[in-house]
């Protein structure tokens, strides 16, 4: 699934599939098919988890596309590597992280995490390393927006009730109807999804005026392109 942002800020919906377990290939079609009917230009900022057949095929379809791995994910991909007694001091070490004001503040958190596990937990600061310029991708965005491009939580909350609704006939219909049904929940929940903060940012973004630390580089001379959120 895929969702995308008008220039109004208006969350839609812009694409449904299956696939087989998040292949490159399946995420290949799916890119495509947003391409072809006129998607006139890359997406800014491509969000998600680490499923690597998702990266693959972005890097192949929209190689423009900025990446940002959703930081609940990393973060359950780390601490699944930590014992339970390092939980808590290592989620607050990890919300520095995130939570940091600038992208120098967040290298800072970030070497101070690797400074502290690393020697003990390898594994664990391993995970954080490799995607370390992807999970802090947002900092070139607007400030506004942080909250909803860190994370992939608008569609994590509408698959919970897809999943609900689906476990037990997963295996009682065919995959036309087990389609059809997601289809349905989703465009149903799409009615209490809220408007992102910030809509009169996206504007100078497509214009291709730069953002640092979530701010404007108002001197700095935009790139014409025409892109999407």
């Amino acid at each position: 699934m895929i969702i995308g942002v008008t220039p109004e800020g208006k969350k839609e919906r812009v694409a449904i599939a299956d696939g087989y377990r998040e292949s490159k290939d399946s995420w290949v079609e799916v890119l495509l098919d947003l391409k072809s009917p006129g998607l006139q230009g890359a997406p800014r900022l491509a969000v998600g988890d680490g499923a690597m057949g998702l990266w693959a095929a972005l890097a192949e379809v929209f190689p423009q596309t900025r990446h940002q791995r959703c930081r609940f994910h990393k973060a359950g991909n780390v601490l699944n590597a930590l014992p339970q007694s390092q939980h808590g001091r290592a989620k607050a070490d990890l919300q520095a992280i995130w939570m940091a004001a600038t992208r120098e503040e967040a290298l800072i958190a970030f070497t101070h995490f690797i400074n502290v596990y690393s020697a003990k937990y390898p594994k664990a600061t391993e995970k954080l390393t490799r995607d370390r310029d992807e999970l802090l991708a947002f900092y070139d965005f607007p400030a506004e927006h942080w909250q909803h491009v860190r994370t992939t939580n608008p569609i994590e909350s509408t698959f919970a009730t897809v999943r609900h609704r689906t476990t037990r006939t997963r295996n009682c219909v065919s995959r036309p109807t087990f389609l059809g049904l997601a289809f349905k929940l989703i465009e149903s929940a799409e009615q209490s999804w809220l408007r992102i903060r910030g809509a009169d940012k996206i504007a100078p973004l497509l214009q291709g005026i730069p953002f640092r630390n979530g701010i404007p580089v108002i001197d700095s001379t935009p790139v014409q392109q025409s892109l999407a959120a």
